[in-house]
């Protein structure tokens, strides 16, 4: 007998936070857990279209409850139930404080220096944590054309922090981007014609120390060292660091490395499934709940 709303919410605290086996949950799954983890509760959160949204809720009603969403379609602190179809979806717009357009969320919210975590994606990213959302190749005659920065640029480097959620492999984590569409930590000094940190190309301005902090891809998380370098802080289940390594475009630092990433736990999972993406718009399957989860959403 299916449940309503009201009778799921109620059921919430019964389910064990405790982790969840290999093989109970799927690796989009842990992704979105993972980067719902980078939220705080006082953090006013700018989030993209896919995952990023599927894990700006998780940790909304998880381990950020007073976190304000923001999408760029001018949709602001919404209390959604189930994960929009897109930043323009009015579903966001459930007791939302503000509807406005783009010109509020990136002239305002945005550029005024009021976001402090960005969330995004990226077909590409560099060890510096620079991001390629445009084209592979030669910019003028490319082997693939994306579609653009969209807002990626705007907030990858005006939020305080922002967090990527990204598909790992050889040819998508790289020494240096293609095409650099959104500057990590180390970004081109037009005046000397060189790479330089970001602190110093962008020094006197209100955005110089605003950069990347984590990256969640299906294999691992990574953070950034103190000369904005990327390194693997955990891999996710059943892999390792080897493994990471051979998937890595770029001689990737692994000696701070701390272990596995936490898995899921059941009521994380009981949340992105039954409240968050329960229509499987951005997750590509639902897995079944062991048998002592099973009966207690039964019962």
């Amino acid at each position: 007998m299916a449940k309503t709303m009201e009778e799921l919410m109620e059921l919430i605290d019964r389910i064990p936070d405790e982790p969840a086996q290999n093989g109970e949950f799927i690796l989009p799954e842990l992704m979105a857990i993972a980067i719902a983890h980078e939220v705080r509760n006082d953090d006013i959160v700018f989030a993209g279209t896919g995952l990023p949204m599927v894990g700006i809720m998780a940790a909304n009603m998880l381990n950020a409850p007073n976190a304000v969403l923001i999408y760029e379609a001018g949709i602001c602190d919404g209390k959604t139930m189930h994960v929009p179809m897109s930043v323009s979806d009015q579903r966001a717009a459930n007791m939302s404080s503000c509807l406005g357009g783009l010109v509020d969320t990136f002239g305002y919210y945005l550029q005024q220096g009021f976001v402090t975590l960005g969330f995004l994606g990226g077909a590409a990213i560099d060890k510096y944590g620079g991001v390629n959302v445009t084209s592979i190749g030669d910019y003028y005659a490319p082997a693939h054309r994306f579609t653009g920065s969209g807002g990626n640029a705007d907030i990858g480097t005006m939020a305080k922090r922002t967090a990527f959620i990204i598909l790992q492999e050889k040819r998508r984590f790289l020494e240096r981007n293609d095409y650099t569409t959104t500057p990590g930590w180390w970004c081109w000094d037009f005046k000397t014609r060189e790479w330089k940190p970001k602190k110093e190309v962008w020094k006197g301005t209100p955005f110089a120390d605003c950069g990347p902090v984590a990256v969640v891809t299906n294999m691992a998380v990574y953070r950034f060292d103190e000369n904005g370098i990327m390194y693997l802080e955990t891999y996710h289940p059943g892999l390792t660091v080897e493994k990471v390594k051979d998937n890595c475009g770029f001689d990737l630092n692994v000696s701070v490395v701390k272990g596995e990433t936490r898995r899921p736990t059941y009521r994380e999972l009981f949340v992105v499934r039954e409240f968050v993406d329960p229509e499987l718009i951005f997750l590509p399957q639902k897995m079944e709940y062991p048998p002592e989860i099973k009966a207690i959403i039964e019962g």
